[in-house]
């Protein structure tokens, strides 16, 4: 009895029972628990901790990892307190975007070539060498970029719109501030870029042909929007089949202060929520994941999304 009464305490925490409904699915590392939930690494320490002394969670070390998985019972009463934990965990307002956060996590195991940029690009500044630097990274690999068609919406003065048109084929830069526009105009012709053009309009509704474009850009534009989600499902009108989104946004934070300092409408994005606006608009292959941390208080996080349109591409 005294086993039913110390299972029945550890799984009535919410907390728990979200891990051991991720755990059921896949063994996960704490890193990646973490990335799913947002939660701090030592609460979630310490409820898998819990979890793992009463017998439900076996663990096993992978270099400096360690992961977690789900241990299933032998005995009727076991079965049935973790059938019921499951079921309840399902009930939490968590579930869905847990899911979908884990879902994106999975696949990106499978992403070696990720993988790997992550890991470089961790090392990129452990050691100093001359002329070594991501601006002149980003300038060799912006060299990189084919004879396409892409649009920067929500452009601002149009940098990032001046740095691809040196490669596109065009670029057409849209920004709902008319200053800015003729700002980047007056700029685009100072520097002879006659296939870059600037464009008066709004997110949600940019003044671009359907399927026209071959990459739609929203780079940290998509948190002053005032409906994202619209945004999104204009991105894909204006794309070519095969086209793709890249969005660069903030993670979603709690800089309240941001929305008298920088104007922003939206405080960032749940992962989970940016991936439900892009399948909901018709992308495919989408890919979430954190990018750039800050180290300086309030700690911005980055997000990349990218994602595809279906469809036969054109000749």
């Amino acid at each position: 009895m005294t086993d039913i009464v110390s299972s029945l305490k550890v799984l009535s925490d919410s907390t728990r029972l979200r891990l051991i409904l991720l755990l059921a699915e896949d063994e996960l590392s704490v890193n990646e628990l973490q990335e799913i939930t947002h939660m701090g690494q030592s609460r979630i320490s310490t409820h898998l901790g819990q979890l793992q002394k009463q017998g439900f969670l076996a663990s096993r070390r992978e270099g400096k990892r360690v992961f977690y998985r789900l241990m299933p019972s032998k005995e009727e009463h076991g079965k049935n307190l973790l059938e019921l934990a499951l079921q309840g965990a399902r009930e939490l307002d968590t579930c869905e975007s847990d899911h979908i956060n884990l879902k994106r996590i999975l696949e990106r195991r499978e992403d070696q070539a990720k993988l790997y940029f992550n890991q470089i690009a961790g090392r990129f500044d452990r050691s100093y060498g001359p002329g070594r630097s991501w601006q002149a990274f980003g300038q060799m690999l912006l060299r990189l970029i084919p004879a396409i068609d892409i649009a920067d919406l929500g452009s601002g003065e149009g940098l990032l719109s001046e740095l691809l048109a040196h490669n596109a084929r065009s670029v057409i830069a849209v920004d709902n501030s008319q200053k800015m526009v003729e700002f980047g105009k007056r700029k685009a012709k100072e520097n002879g870029l006659d296939n870059l053009s600037f464009r008066h309009g709004d997110l949600t509704q940019p003044p671009i042909d359907d399927q026209s474009i071959d990459v739609a850009i929203l780079s940290q534009a998509l948190h002053h929007a005032a409906d994202p989600e619209q945004a999104l499902v204009s991105a894909y009108r204006i794309l070519r089949p095969k086209g793709k989104v890249l969005i660069l946004d903030l993670l979603k934070h709690d800089f309240e202060d941001a929305e008298e300092l920088y104007g922003d409408v939206w405080l960032g994005f749940e992962e989970s929520r940016l991936q439900q606006w892009l399948e909901k608009a018709g992308f495919m292959n989408v890919e979430i994941e954190v990018v750039a941390k800050e180290d300086e208080p309030p700690h911005f996080q980055t997000l990349l999304a990218t994602a595809s349109k279906p469809g036969e591409a054109h000749e």
